[in-house]
């Protein structure tokens, strides 16, 4: 019972919070950028929430019961990806832009940046629908009798999250988002820097997780090298560090800094942070997998921990801090396409004199119909694949296609508008049709496609279109 109701102030407590702060929201500024206002401490607390969703607490955590130790490894792409982004941080500050696309669009023309609002939207959508199924999966845990019965299905429990997630992003936009999230950060990293230590001591330590591994006849969960191959490692470092470098959540807290000098701290700050969140999040979820033998309580380690071993309170506030993360993460992922929409195809091709007061209401009602499409895919997803792959498969569609034109619009002035293009197109089309076309496992030698993710072939194809477009067709002058 303390697990539903520490979850249900906090919900409560968001939509209070999120009702007080519509309000405030007169302008488009006010619900996308947060009237650009926002202080580098709040942005480090927003940016962190939003990156360590569930691709973190779920996806990466369910590896580590799989394959063990090695799971630390995954954090590099994203951590790397965020270094860079350091550097990257103030020049799109000054762009005074609302997103992505309009940078794309403002450098390429409009068929680029039609075609990455495409391509943002799809890949966004996948995210925001495993956000959804993560709900239903926390609710499901939750909700139980005093047998320890479920009451709801995870499909009942994916329904309610979905529907509390559009409601709490259709109220007051960035504005709620962005302080809800420096709450969030906070409680996500008092709450795994508690647990971590539980966790260890319940597990007996080294040497009682080397028991309990050899028991479950998984040695190789002890072991950091020799468990990931070149090419593993490659194939779950790479999506994400793409994903970071163009993703337009991170874009769009810039954009909604005081300024460019804050953009660029905040960021820097924030590599240490995600570095130390997302290592407690693995080491964890390893810990806590030597007590676990079941592989289905294992799909949801952390979940399951919470609630099976940490002390009730406390068990509690890491369950509430997953709530958080989920809630935190779908909500940018579902604001960021609203305001693509409505900014790249709404504002700029049928009605560039819209009122503010319209603007404002359209972008709520896009929230509400992106938030019921993302759900759609949430069914088809369900039972199909893993968050851990879902989330490799989401950063893959829009690092492969929309980064290496965005990173080249702010640093390679030979870039040209057909090479953008070509890129988007070809990163797109491979990440999709890579599993699907039987085409390119023929002209691979034998066992070599079956190693190889979407990642490699779409983010090559569409770097060597940047290129070879931009050399080919370059831009009139």
């Amino acid at each position: 019972m303390i697990y539903l109701i520490t979850i249900s102030i906090y919900l409560f407590t968001l939509i209070g919070l999120g009702v007080y702060k519509s309000w405030k929201i007169k302008t488009q500024s006010d619900f996308s950028v947060a009237g650009r206002s926002l202080t580098p401490w709040v942005l480090v607390g927003t940016m962190l929430a939003t990156w360590i969703g569930t691709g973190s607490i779920l996806g990466n955590a369910g590896k580590a019961y799989q394959t063990g130790l090695a799971a630390l490894m995954l954090p590099m792409g994203g951590v790397f990806g965020i270094i860079i982004l350091t550097q990257i941080a103030g020049k799109v500050r000054a762009f005074e832009k609302f997103t992505v696309p309009e940078i794309i669009g403002d450098r390429y023309g409009s068929k680029a940046r039609i075609l990455s609002v495409i391509a943002l939207v799809i890949a966004y959508m996948v995210i925001v629908s495993y956000q959804f199924n993560a709900g239903g999966a926390v609710l499901k845990t939750v909700l139980q009798d005093g047998h320890g019965n479920p009451l709801i299905t995870v499909q009942t429990g994916t329904i309610i999250a979905a529907i509390f997630i559009i409601a709490y992003t259709m109220l007051a936009g960035l504005v709620s988002v962005a302080y809800t999230d420096v709450a969030n950060g906070i409680i996500m990293t008092l709450a795994l820097a508690i647990a971590f230590p539980i966790f260890w001591l319940k597990a007996g330590g080294w040497s009682g997780m080397e028991y309990s591994f050899g028991q479950m006849e998984k040695p190789e969960h002890m072991q950091f090298w020799g468990v990931y191959s070149g090419m593993d490692i490659l194939n779950f470092c790479l999506p994400p560090f793409l994903l970071v470098l163009g993703d337009a959540n991170m874009y769009q807290r810039f954009f909604a800094s005081k300024d460019a000098k804050g953009a660029k701290k905040a960021t820097t700050v924030l590599v240490v942070v995600i570095a130390i969140i997302e290592i407690l999040i693995i080491a964890s979820a390893w810990v806590s997998s030597s007590l676990i033998p079941d592989a289905v309580n294992g799909r949801h380690v952390l979940i399951y921990a919470a609630h099976s071993f940490l002390p009730p309170f406390i068990g509690a506030i890491m369950m509430t801090t997953i709530v958080g993360i989920i809630i935190s993460t779908a909500d940018s992922y579902l604001l960021v396409p609203a305001t693509t929409l409505m900014r790249d195809i709404y504002q700029t091709y049928i009605n560039p004199k819209v009122s503010e007061t319209k603007a404002v209401l359209l972008s709520r009602l896009l929230v509400l119909g992106l938030g019921i499409l993302a759900y759609i895919v949430s069914l088809g997803f369900a039972k199909s694949e893993g968050f851990f792959e879902r989330a490799l498969y989401a950063y893959t569609i829009y690092g492969a296609a929309i980064t290496p034109a965005l990173v080249a619009a702010l640093f390679w002035e030979r870039a040209s508008s057909m090479g953008a293009i070509a890129s988007i197109i070809s990163g797109t089309v491979m990440t999709l049709l890579w599993k699907e076309v039987s085409f390119f496992q023929t002209i691979l030698p034998n066992g070599m496609y079956q190693s190889i993710d979407e990642v490699l072939p779409a983010i090559l194809v569409s770097i060597i279109a940047l290129v070879g477009g931009s050399i080919l067709y370059p831009n009139k002058r």
